[in-house]
């Protein structure tokens, strides 16, 4: 995604007073999650002019101007005019959303944003996806550099969604001539998230496939926030890829968590997988395997050139996920009560590691009835 144009740049500068505060910036999806600690971190800053907050409902930064609607909503642009900045976060990644539903929302929300930014003269949109889209893959280079082909797939949790924003960030540009588009492409978010790899850590046994090479590296969501406002205040441009510094093998996670592994053969863990997410039984497809399998660990090069560097370590992330999860039972993606959790624990370890045990038995008697 290019630069603005320099005569762009020069007339922002330029009416920016010297010594004064900066851009107005509008994010979307304000209310809840990264939107909210992104906007209370806005507000609270010297450089930020104004925050403009969108949702759908009223957030708690009493300092932001708030505009309650739907980001699909093309009276989005009237709200947005003024702006300097938008950085759009009203995403659904939830794992329990129905997956047809969750991608009109998010590429018809990410659409809507681009063209009413554009409408609005708005010079610049910050858009956040995931390192996710490097793909997991057995060859991938340790760590990959920003300009890394995507070359995942849409068969993991919200990845297509992904893909398809990430096509959206390339093409705007050219349809909306003077509109720079940035990317923020985070690894293994933790901090009051709830994905399939963040679950991961909620098992028993920590899933390993036989013949794998796994790499864990993980952002923490005040690092996202750090570098989306680096990227609000224009420090760095293009694709930047955000985590922790370095990676962590698996043998370090285990000793770090102290949660033991279940080792299975890819065909009967990739199996077991798809089959239980195609009954019903589990929100995750088998394709979120594979970002357990692989490494898509990512350099940060250029955030890291602007002097951008992340506060948290992959050990301090990982403690502070482990914290989080402590108390909650999952097995192959799904959540389970207090009860199921030891049905499972009970049923022999490679069910149980599948998350076969409890529910499967749950499932065979609802359909006797």
């Amino acid at each position: 995604m290019s630069s603005p144009d320099p005569q762009v740049r020069a007339a922002r500068n330029h009416s920016t007073p010297a010594g004064g505060r900066g851009p107005v910036v509008a994010v979307t999806g304000a209310a809840t999650g990264v939107g909210a600690l992104l906007t209370e971190r806005l507000a609270a800053s010297d450089e930020i002019k104004q925050v403009v907050a969108i949702d759908e409902r009223r957030g708690e930064c009493e300092p932001a101007q708030w505009h309650i609607l739907d980001v699909r909503d093309p009276a989005i642009a009237d709200k947005l005019r003024g702006a300097d900045v938008v950085v759009h976060l009203a995403l659904d990644l939830d794992l329990g959303s129905d997956s047809a539903a969750r991608t009109a929302y998010n590429v018809r929300g990410t659409q809507t944003v681009l063209t009413a930014a554009a409408a609005a003269g708005v010079h610049r949109v910050v858009l956040c996806t995931s390192a996710m889209v490097y793909g997991a893959l057995p060859d991938n280079e340790l760590p990959l550099s920003e300009d890394a082909e995507l070359k995942a797939t849409a068969e993991a949790t919200g990845v297509g969604d992904l893909l398809e924003i990430e096509r959206l960030a390339r093409r705007a540009p050219r349809a909306h001539p003077g509109l720079n588009v940035t990317v923020v492409r985070p690894a293994v978010l933790v901090g009051g998230t709830d994905t399939a790899l963040t679950r991961y850590f909620e098992s028993p046994r920590l899933l390993v496939v036989a013949g794998s090479r796994p790499a864990w590296q993980f952002c923490h969501v005040e690092d996202l926030c750090s570098a989306l406002e680096y990227a609000v205040l224009e420090k760095v441009d293009g694709e930047l890829a955000v985590g922790c510094d370095g990676w962590l093998e698996q043998e370090e996670v285990e000793e770090l968590s102290g949660i033991r592994r279940m080792e299975l053969p890819s065909a009967v863990a990739l199996g077991a997988a798809a089959r239980l997410h195609r009954i019903g039984l589990t929100p995750s497809p088998a394709g979120d395997l594979a970002y357990t399998m692989y490494p898509w660990v990512v350099s940060g090069s250029r955030l890291h050139d602007a002097g951008w560097r992340a506060k948290w370590t992959n050990e301090e992330v990982l403690a502070e996920l482990l914290e989080e999860v402590s108390g909650r039972h999952t097995v192959a993606g799904r959540r389970l009560g207090r009860k199921d959790a030891t049905a499972a624990g009970a049923a022999g370890a490679t069910v149980a590691l599948l998350g076969a045990a409890a529910v499967v038995r749950r499932a065979r008697k609802a359909r006797r009835r």
